[in-house]
């Protein structure tokens, strides 16, 4: 089995610090991928700390990944050597349940195979994108468009299509009104999601410091929500909200900012409950749901649209050895708006 490189940390309390890992050999059907880069996500975080359980070390995080294609299976059609490739929260399915037939992977019956933390279908536990090198079966292998920078691709992979699949979902386009409430890694690609489909978009955030970020994003309208004004400004306003912070928010004082049949979205993953009134819901008929990432199909379109819209994300470039300063910067909300890990420097 092939020996790379890569950064892990040893237990929930420990720095992350250089490892080196095993990945499988290359099956008729695999993609061996040269990883140059890969997002930071909060969902790192939590997981490397272990603060949504289950975490088994050594673990290598990381499913913000962009690469080339270095070397394919026999039996590989979709991709080629040198091909620019990402690889998204996902490394495999069932591919037989009816989720996965209607390419919703991750909605997987039978439960997809996170791209770390996870057991493969080898019985191995999978290991991120905080490594030189990965093997991925080619079906969740997606192509990176010329015209988009591998570095700025690589959180397409999760922030990117965690805002995308909410507002093609609910309808974002002209003559909708979308909020998005956080500016940080998830809420600036909404943010340049929203406007591209032509929608009025409006940040909601706790303070006006990044108000400047926000309209030259792409929104229209920035509003802070410590001011208890704005809930009432803006009430009944908006046909769909997206929420990407992942703390604890009032969701009745959201619910009430929805018009009739208006949607509120969660896709940040706060560990608290959330508590929400039922008449909040019923009276105006509005909807509080949730959305995870989407399918293989949606990513690759999600990627499309990118391109032809010459979307990015807004990224800082960090060496290895910055990652745990990272973590904690992350943490304090202190990065505009996603760190990227150059892999040449785990080499």
């Amino acid at each position: 089995m092939p020996t790379v490189n890569a950064y892990a940390a040893s237990s929930a309390t420990s720095p992350l610090g250089p490892i080196t890992i095993q990945r499988r050999e290359l099956g008729p059907r695999d993609v061996l991928i040269e990883i140059k880069f890969c997002g930071i996500c909060h969902s790192d975080i939590h997981t490397v700390r272990g603060e949504w359980g289950g975490t088994t070390y050594p673990i290598a995080p990381g499913h913000e990944i962009a690469g080339i294609v270095t070397q394919v299976g026999a039996g590989v059609k979709k991709h080629a050597v040198g091909d620019r490739v990402g690889v998204g929260c996902m490394v495999d399915s069932c591919g037989d349940c009816t989720s996965c037939r209607k390419g919703e992977e991750q909605h997987c019956l039978k439960g997809m195979v996170g791209t770390y933390g996870a057991v493969g279908r080898d019985g191995q536990l999978t290991q991120g994108g905080y490594s030189t090198h990965i093997v991925v079966t080619e079906d969740f292998v997606l192509k990176i468009p010329e015209g988009i920078a591998l570095d700025a691709a690589a959180p397409l992979l999760c922030a990117g299509i965690t805002t995308y699949s909410p507002l093609r979902r609910w309808g974002a386009g002209p003559g909708k009104k979308v909020a998005i409430v956080g500016l940080g890694g998830l809420g600036h690609m909404g943010v340049k999601f929203a406007r591209a489909m032509g929608a009025e978009v409006t940040v909601l955030s706790q303070s006006l410091s990044k108000k400047e970020d926000g309209l030259r994003l792409g929104a229209h309208h920035y509003y802070a929500t410590k001011d208890p004004e704005t809930f009432q400004k803006l009430a009944g306003s908006f046909d769909l909200i997206v929420n990407t912070v992942s703390a604890k928010i009032d969701v009745d004082a959201y619910l009430s900012l929805l018009a009739l049949d208006g949607a509120l979205v969660n896709v940040g993953a706060p560990a608290e409950p959330l508590a929400v009134n039922v008449f909040s819901l019923i009276m105006p008929r509005r909807v509080f749901t949730g959305s995870l990432i989407g399918g293989i199909p949606q990513t690759q379109e999600m990627l499309d649209f990118c391109a032809k819209h010459h979307i990015g994300a807004e990224i800082e470039v960090i060496p290895a050895s910055k990652i745990n300063d990272a973590y904690e910067r992350v943490l304090s909300s202190d990065v505009r708006y996603r760190f990227v890990i150059d892999a040449a420097t785990l080499k």
